[in-house]
């Protein structure tokens, strides 16, 4: 427990590293992956990404967020293990409600101030921004600064990834009919990016998957390059695990102001959006802090 008493949580589409968490006790409340027959997993709980995999042939699942009552459960949690406040942490609002119930919900916590941070982002990137969280408040920085700073993380945190198929996100309503047509004709590989307020957009258009690699490389140098020192990440799928060292290696090769590079594995429910051949970068302002 820290200093402050201030318990950090978020929900597993954040990506959070299991060990990081672990270390600094970062509560994760899991969402939820949903089959026809009426199963449901909670993800990365009883479910793995291989898993998910596994099944795609047969049915591609939806997922939902945190419920009201699992998010109350996890602050009434942290308030009976001795933290006297909270902030929670989620992908942004534009893609999942967590953020809007997380609001709900902490307005109902009495004598437990909590704070709510949309990151504006997702997966690894939005990760990234819990882990300045537990940073700032293991730093000391006040409570009542904590919003403002975070939400100042969040804006100088970029997120770029491809895939090789857009039918997932698609289907799962993550991109408009504009953007999956794009991907559908001429073997068009969009790098996709969240805007300013969280949602998915293309942040420029490749001709084929070794393209969109190369381009996404190259979008996450030039934002790196726009910051004195830079925290960066790779995430890939199983299937894209093989990626991980040559984008790494391409990032040092290119850039001379890397604070730190590492890697974080594609959870269970945002695989179900993307697919199962995915490859993401994320670029961060290590000057933040």
């Amino acid at each position: 427990m820290n200093d402050q008493r201030i318990a950090v949580i978020t929900d597993s589409g954040t990506d959070t590293p299991a060990d990081f968490c672990k270390a600094h006790d970062v509560r994760v409340m899991p969402l939820h992956i949903n089959y026809s027959d009426g199963s449901t997993f909670q993800s990365g709980v009883d479910i793995t990404a291989d898993e998910v995999v596994r099944r795609l042939e047969k049915e591609i699942p939806t997922t939902s967020l945190p419920s009201p009552h699992q998010i109350q459960a996890a602050l009434e949690q942290a308030k009976a293990d001795g933290y006297q406040k909270a902030v929670v942490v989620t992908i942004a609002s534009a893609l999942s409600a967590t953020n809007q119930t997380a609001h709900m919900v902490a307005s109902q916590m009495e004598d437990f101030p909590t704070l709510v941070i949309d990151t504006k982002s997702i997966g690894m990137v939005a990760g990234m921004v819990v882990e300045r969280a537990v940073e700032l408040v293991e730093k000391g920085v006040p409570f009542d600064q904590l919003e403002a700073r975070l939400d100042e993380v969040a804006r100088q945190s970029h997120v770029f990834f491809a895939v090789k198929s857009l039918d997932y996100l698609y289907k799962g309503g993550r991109i408009n009919g504009h953007i999956y047509r794009i991907g559908s004709v001429l073997n068009i590989k969009p790098v996709l990016t969240c805007d300013e307020d969280g949602y998915y957009a293309i942040a420029k258009k490749a001709r084929g998957w070794d393209r969109a690699l190369d381009t996404m490389v190259s979008l996450a140098c030039e934002k790196a390059r726009a910051y004195k020192r830079a925290r960066l990440a790779v995430c890939c799928s199983t299937a894209t695990s093989a990626l991980y060292k040559p984008l790494e290696d391409r990032l040092r090769d290119a850039l001379d102001n890397i604070e730190s590079i590492q890697r974080h594995d594609l959870s269970a429910d945002l695989l179900v959006h993307t697919g199962p051949d995915m490859a993401g970068l994320g670029v961060q302002n290590a000057e933040l802090a």
